[in-house]
């Protein structure tokens, strides 16, 4: 298990991005959470395998199709192991 902490730029509220976000990690088995910054970013914690995490920073990158994804500033991190699904925090 390994986690990862991500700020994503460019235009990236107001384009279904959270949602999509959530959908994707689902599909992956990852748990976590996404939410919109005050700073008009996208802020992500997300823990599971390896692998998964590399499929779900690819898509991070470019994330769903209305969004434009400029940056993403990622830090490995240590799992906390206490997030049950990945969802939409505010």
């Amino acid at each position: 298990m390994q986690a990862f902490h991500a700020i994503v730029k460019g235009e990236v509220q107001g384009v279904g991005f959270r949602m999509s976000a959530v959908m994707r990690a689902e599909r992956l088995g990852l748990t976590g959470w996404v939410r919109n910054t005050e700073e008009g970013d996208v802020e992500v914690w997300a823990e599971g395998s390896p692998e998964n995490l590399e499929h779900f920073y690819t898509w991070l990158q470019s994330g769903p199709s209305m969004a434009r994804v400029d940056e993403v500033l990622k830090t490995d991190e240590r799992p906390r192991g206490f997030y049950s699904r990945f969802s939409v925090v505010f």
